[in-house]
């Protein structure tokens, strides 16, 4: 066994340099609405938002700025050119969403109405998904993560950048209520929630001291007063019947009731709240674009920005 977890961690150098690179890496800014604070990689950002409030087309623009290249062919793009592993566990991930936004990045830069299917390709194989459909699915794709960026990175010739999550909560009921025993007896340890995420957070780590990369999860919640409307009042019932208590951090009061486990919410080093506003942007006739909100929570900044979602992509609006 010691053997084997030797042979896991095992890299391609020691753990002084490995140290010595990641505190020589400069931090950097992702795309709006997450440009506001220079994050690095180890970094691990918690995308927080009701339903249908843009959490994963944050992550999918986020997604195509990293497998993008710095320069194709003499145009600029400006991308990261590294990889992206995206683990879905709501299911509902849209390939053809991200297709297209990367179609409209590649054509942009030098006002082309076709794109560069060579460049393209190149792109989309960067982009590597999974996905779940339960727990023991999610941990036993950590568990072999290792092993699969490992070989990525010897068939693209380039690291990680971004894992993503869409989105960390969705079993979180399932396996508050459920018990899951293995094959052969009870006399093993259950598989609960707070041994999950235990291991989730484990696995991560370990992930990270061989695989120096930028965590991104998305989180569903349910809004209090503060933000108001009758999503508040649809899911009241709900609050006063989950028992949860408040988050509180040392400067403010987390405007939702915070349900995960404590050993991943110590973990989330980075907090942003976004949401749906009242406002719209109107493009043509009879159509119109949604106007969203996002919210620095950790660190609490003091202000807001509002974004919306084309087809190109998330722009702000001021």
């Amino acid at each position: 066994m010691q053997i084997a977890a030797k042979g896991w961690i095992d890299g391609d150098e020691s753990a002084a340099e490995m140290l010595g690179r990641v505190a020589t890496e400069r931090p950097f800014l992702l795309l709006p609405p997450l440009h506001r604070v220079p994050l690095r990689v180890g970094n691990v950002v918690e995308l927080v938002g009701p339903s249908a409030s843009a959490k994963t087309h944050i992550l999918i623009q986020a997604a195509v700025n990293c497998i993008l290249p710095k320069e194709w062919n003499g145009v600029h793009y400006g991308g990261l050119e590294r990889l992206v592993m995206f683990i879905d566990l709501d299911c509902r991930f849209d390939i053809l969403r991200l297709s297209e936004i990367l179609k409209h990045q590649i054509m942009e830069p030098n006002g082309s109405m076709y794109y560069d299917e060579e460049l393209y390709a190149l792109c989309m194989r960067r982009f590597l998904y999974v996905r779940c459909y339960d727990s023991l699915e999610f941990l036993a794709t950590l568990k072999t993560l290792h092993h699969r960026l490992q070989k990525e990175k010897e068939v693209h010739h380039v690291g990680i950048q971004l894992l993503m999550i869409d989105s960390i909560g969705p079993f979180h009921w399932v396996d508050r209520v459920s018990t899951f025993f293995p094959l052969g007896g009870n006399k093993r340890k259950c598989l609960s929630l707070q041994s999950v995420f235990d291991a989730v957070v484990q696995d991560i780590k370990k992930l990270l001291l061989v695989h120096p990369m930028l965590v991104m999860a998305t989180k569903e919640i349910i809004l209090g007063n503060a933000y108001g409307g009758d999503e508040v009042k649809q899911n009241k019932s709900l609050l006063d019947a989950s028992g949860l208590r408040n988050l509180a951090s040392n400067t403010q009061q987390l405007p939702y009731r915070e349900y995960m486990p404590s050993v991943w919410q110590s973990f989330v080093t980075h907090k942003i709240l976004v949401r749906a506003s009242d406002d719209h942007i109107p493009i043509r006739h009879y159509e119109e674009h949604s106007v969203y909100l996002s919210e620095w929570l950790l660190p609490s900044l003091s202000f807001r920005d509002k974004f919306t979602v084309k087809d190109a992509g998330i722009v702000i609006v001021s």
